[in-house]
């Protein structure tokens, strides 16, 4: 039994605790302070950091302030020393009138714990008034008949103090025939009266003069005084009389001024003059009394100014009626006023933290709101509410607060200011609502990356474009606002053919403008891929890319490239050579161009600019090959000049020339014969030439023809030891005939007879030496090193005779030709044997003619001898040993010579330093080819 009696006793001590917390809990949250009214400005009232656990020092850190409704602060925080402290005179009779405790509540936010904390101060009452009447002086008519212990009621002293510090007591002046009285009312109030001792003689004493003093038990005491003047009447027994003791009225605060309350009555019964009544305020307020009228001969009150039950809702006051005989009677009137819903509701902000971030959580503060309405009862209670598509709502907090808070996220870019209306009604009939507007600003955070229009661009640029030419604009666009929307631009960077992209291009970071650094070249790259970064400059920053492809436009900025003829770079000139019996539409040469350009820009036609004789030869305008345009005639001279051009499509079009000489020969003595009619061109201009140039010329010439003599002898000599040598028995080979391969043996054919050849168009006689072959550059076997052939060969042309003979040569070595894939230009399309042999001897003798004839082109063009380049003769590349497969493209590789039917092809043997088969036979030795 003992265990639950344990077990209660433990329970009803954890109630008890439970309720104790819980009676702890309900006051903490008020604080109570009091303080004497009438104190100075500043006076201290409370600690109030102490009792909300704030240091002083950190009062306007927090927040702490006072937000009590009311248009007048009666207290205010001192921040230096966290105290609550007067802001003013505080008059507690003011305040609280004649209450016997004066309560000021107050409340005090914390705006960083979003708390709010109730005050209470309690004004306590001081001495500060004296005990006043309501006049200075009264007279009390007695009649003489009136009997001892009579009483007079005498006016009451009015002290708006309370406890002891209001009226305490009366006093009258010594008197033989009057002492005071004082009764205590119901209420506790004390009223004298004035008591008749003895009976008066109106013929003795006509008037008496006491004074009465009020007093009161503050400290120190305060009193007031009433003179009275007591005046002795003649009989009049019968006082007036009122209906009631009491008379009470319930009227609305709204009632219009002038407005009848209610009227009093009182009776005498006493006839004529002794009956009738006057009437009038006996006991009023100050405050009161200019609010009501009271007619004096009817007793009729009436509102004098409107009424206002905020004010005062009960008003008291006492009626006196008089008659002629100075007879009173009395009456106290209550008028008690009626609330009427005429006050709306009061939205105070009291706190708003604005703006707002828009990364704010739900659940932030975003106001404090106090709600307060003056009537009462229902008409004083309020409703506060918002509209319900707003990311807000309303929180009740203590007393008439409210919480505005957010309850979802908030987007600036979509809202960036809200204008919140808060509504609060009453529960009046009819409902009054007040409005009250929040203007709340949204704090931008940076959520938002820059976006370009599009996901990418194409730009154009024409090529040799100027540097800091502007190319394209980009933009990006970023819904936040500030720093977080400035954009800055950049390209991503990346290498373009081994440098860095930077070098090529440039933006501008602020306006994304797209500008280029180097003159573009269509033919170097035609493209470029770039990406583009839109930065803004938000914390941390935001990003994002767009790619852009920047296209480069072909221009005709290239004129044709002549491929063939190739211009020769050791000042010798190019020479074809064309049949005399070649008909109409025979191929003599093909010029080939090409163009570095693109489209058609790189659309090429030839056409024929200038000719030596017109008509005589035509040129492809698509393909460039060059025929003759009719049959050739012995009146044509030897030498013909054509200028091709080669023009492209462009806008404007460019074009590149190429001069060709065309010998018109059948064989090497037609042109030899023709050699001594050649004459050096002459020029409408060379009359103009001064006399010191043709001496200058004479001086030259005189000096190059001792130099060739000079060198004949030198020759001679050597070959005349030569012969002595050969006459001693040693056995020299002599030059092979015809025994090398394709351009390789043209290449060596050459140089074996370079470097010995004297022509002057000008001489009397042509002399041509060759000299002894490079075995070097020839295949020889060691049958022939056995012959006794001589090592140098001399010809004489006389001039104006074709005397010249071609000496006879061995049948050519069958594997001496050219393939049809080997013929330059479109020669290849003419129609030969491909198996044919060359005829005897004719490879040598147009070698000699294209030699001789390039040689009187330069004699008659002014030039000094055939030796224009080392190993060239003055040969053009078509025929001269600089004529190699990897000067031209594939498809001009072929070696084609005009007025030959036959065509060479590479052996292997050559290049692999064999003799070619069969051609070891048929060499003959170089004296059977000397003429003397």
């Amino acid at each position: 039994m003992a265990a639950p009696k344990n077990y209660r006793g433990l329970g009803e001590l954890t109630l008890l605790c439970a309720l104790l917390g819980t009676l702890w809990e309900i006051g903490r949250g008020q604080i109570h302070y009091s303080v004497p009214e009438e104190t100075d400005k500043g006076s201290f009232v409370g600690n109030v950091s102490k009792d909300l656990g704030v240091e002083s020092q950190e009062l306007a850190k927090h927040g702490v302030r006072i937000v009590s409704r009311g248009k007048t602060q009666l207290f205010a925080l001192n921040g230096r020393s966290g105290s609550l402290v007067t802001a003013g005179r505080i008059d507690r009779e003011e305040l609280c009138a004649q209450s016997a405790r004066c309560l000021v509540n107050i409340n005090i936010l914390v705006e960083d714990r979003g708390k709010l904390f109730g005050i209470e101060i309690e004004i306590t009452d001081i001495n500060d008034n004296n005990p006043k009447f309501q006049a200075e002086n009264l007279e009390v008519k007695i009649n003489e008949i009136a009997a001892p212990g009579t009483r007079y009621p005498l006016p009451e002293a009015v002290d708006p103090d309370v406890g002891l510090n209001s009226l305490q007591s009366y006093q009258l002046s010594p008197n033989h025939h009057f002492s005071l009285d004082v009764q205590t009312g119901d209420d506790g109030t004390i009223n004298p009266e004035l008591v008749l001792e003895r009976a008066l003689d109106r013929e003795q004493e006509a008037a008496h003069h006491l004074v009465l003093i009020a007093s009161d038990g503050g400290t120190p005491r305060r009193s007031s005084t009433v003179h009275i003047q007591v005046t002795v009447l003649d009989t009049n027994d019968n006082a007036p009389v009122f209906a009631q003791p009491i008379y009470r009225v319930t009227v609305p605060e709204n009632v219009p001024p002038g407005t009848r309350l209610l009227t009093v009555r009182a009776s005498d019964p006493d006839e004529g003059a002794n009956g009738e009544v006057v009437y009038k305020f006996w006991k009023i307020s100050e405050k009161q009394a200019p609010l009501f009228q009271l007619n004096e001969n009817t007793g009729e009150i009436s509102t004098a100014e409107g009424l206002d039950y905020e004010e005062c809702a009960f008003y008291e006051m006492q009626i006196q009626a008089e008659d002629v005989g100075a007879l009173l009677g009395r009456t106290k009137v209550l008028i008690f006023v009626e609330d009427v819903n005429d006050n709306r509701p009061e939205v105070i902000i009291t706190s708003l933290f604005s703006p707002v971030l828009e990364n704010t959580l739900p659940g932030t503060l975003i106001a404090f709101l106090n709600v307060h309405d003056r009537d009462s009862g229902k008409n004083g209670q309020v409703v506060c509410y918002i509209r319900d598509n707003l990311p807000f709502q309303l929180e009740k907090s203590i007393d008439n607060y409210y919480r505005l808070v957010t309850w979802k996220y908030l987007d600036r870019e979509k809202i960036s200011m809200y204008n919140i209306t808060v509504m609060a009604s009453d529960l009046g009939n009819p409902p009054l609502s007040t409005e009250t507007y929040i203007s709340l600003s949204v704090a931008d955070t940076n959520d938002n990356s820059p976006t370009f229009p599009r996901a990418s661009y194409s730009a154009y640029i024409l090529e040799n474009n100027p540097r800091g030419a502007s190319i394209f604009s980009v933009t990006a666009h970023d819904p936040d606002t500030g720093k977080n929307a400035q954009v800055t631009y950049s390209l991503t960077e990346d290498t373009v053919m081994g440098a860095p992209l930077s070098s090529y291009v440039s933006i501008n970071s602020d306006t994304g403008v797209l500008y280029a650094l180097r003159s573009f070249d269509y033919e170097q790259f035609r493209d470029l891929q770039l990406l583009v970064t839109a930065r803004d400059s938000g914390d941390p920053p935001l990003s994002s890319n767009v790619s852009l492809s920047l296209f480069v436009l072909d221009q005709n900025d290239n004129t044709p490239e002549i491929l063939y003829p190739a211009l020769p770079t050791d000042g010798s000139s190019g020479v074809e050579l064309a049949p005399r019996h070649a008909e109409a539409g025979y191929l003599v040469t093909k010029v080939v161009a090409v163009d570095r350009d693109s489209g058609q820009n790189a659309w090429l036609s030839y056409r024929l600019l200038k000719a030596s004789e017109p008509g005589l030869f035509s040129v492809g305008l698509h393909t460039g090959e060059v025929h003759t345009a009719r049959a050739l005639l012995d009146r044509d001279a030897l030498k013909q000049s054509l200028v091709v051009a080669v023009q492209d499509h462009g806008q404007p079009p460019l074009s590149a020339t190429v001069t060709l000489t065309v010998a018109l020969a059948d064989s090497i003595p037609d042109v030899l014969a023709d050699l001594s009619n050649i004459r050096n061109p002459t020029n409408s201009d060379d009359s103009d030439v001064t006399l010191y140039l043709v001496v200058a010329v004479a001086v030259v010439s005189c000096v190059f023809l001792a130099f060739v003599v000079v060198l004949l002898v030198l020759r001679l000599w050597r070959w005349h030891r030569s012969r002595l040598l050969q006459a001693s028995g040693s056995r020299l080979v002599g030059l092979p005939a015809s025994n090398f391969v394709g351009m390789e043996g043209v290449q060596a054919f050459l140089q074996t007879y370079s470097h010995e050849v004297s022509l002057t168009a000008d001489s009397g006689k042509s002399h041509l030496i060759f000299p002894q072959p490079n075995y070097a550059d020839t295949l020889i076997s060691h049958e022939s090193c056995e012959k006794n052939d001589s090592l140098l060969t001399s010809i004489d042309f006389p001039e104006g005779k074709d005397e010249a003979t071609s000496v006879q040569q061995a049948p050519p070595n069958t594997d001496w030709r050219f393939s049809q894939a080997q013929r330059p230009g479109t020669s290849g399309s003419q129609n030969g044997d491909e198996t044919g042999t060359w005829p005897n001897n004719q490879f040598d003798t147009e070698m000699l003619q294209a030699m001789i004839l390039a040689s009187a082109s330069e004699a008659a063009d002014g030039s000094s001898t055939l030796g224009g380049g080392a190993g060239t003769m003055g040969l053009s590349a078509r025929y001269g040993p600089q004529f190699t497969l990897q000067h031209v493209p594939d498809y001009r590789q072929n070696v084609y010579i005009p007025g030959s039917n036959a065509t060479l092809t590479n052996a292997a043997g050559k290049r692999d330093g064999k003799a070619p088969a069969g051609g070891n036979g048929n060499k003959k030795k170089s004296g059977k080819k000397e003429k003397k």
